[in-house]
């Protein structure tokens, strides 16, 4: 079982830095061993052809997504490549769908993927985020780590079943 959480993001937009800040405070958190943690910022075709080339079993990306709900507000989606353009923050310029687009097109796969989003307030040139997305930060670390242990718990139940199976 391999997971890549990836946080995306443009630290010199405000808020749309969140998935980056997630990322910094989960380089701090002992995660278990199937996770790889990555800072892609807004390197988005990086990341594409990280999940082309990855063989990840699943995907947890961070980013601000705009959903139209109170700053701050955390989300967890599962995108497609086929989403209509524009359902997540685009203040730079690979969105997730395009992203997800780019590995289908380049014959890869993400396997699973987790869109842990946070309704951004300010997206305006600056390197701070907004009060309502720093104090979201601690708590969208905590839903990956949680995402990420039931995707691992998930993976060892589909195991084990397969065992059984063969036996």
């Amino acid at each position: 079982m391999r997971i890549l959480v990836a946080g995306v993001g443009n630290v010199f937009l405000g808020d749309d830095g969140f998935g980056v800040a997630v990322a910094r405070r989960l380089a701090d958190t002992d995660l278990p061993e199937e996770v790889e943690l990555r800072d892609f910022g807004i390197r988005g075709i990086h990341l594409a052809y990280e999940l082309t080339g990855g063989g990840y079993d699943s995907t947890i990306l961070i980013d601000a997504v705009s959903r139209d709900g109170p700053p701050g507000t955390l989300y967890v989606l599962e995108p497609t490549a086929g989403e209509t353009p524009g359902s997540f923050a685009d203040a730079h310029s690979m969105t997730p769908e395009t992203v997800l687009s780019l590995v289908n097109t380049l014959g890869g796969g993400a396997g699973r993927v987790l869109l842990v989003g946070c309704q951004p307030a300010d997206t305006s040139p600056g390197m701070e985020l907004s009060a309502p997305v720093a104090d979201a930060v601690g708590r969208a670390a905590d839903l990956v780590v949680e995402l990420a242990g039931q995707q691992i718990a998930m993976a060892l139940a589909a195991a084990g079943h397969e065992e059984e199976r063969t036996c």
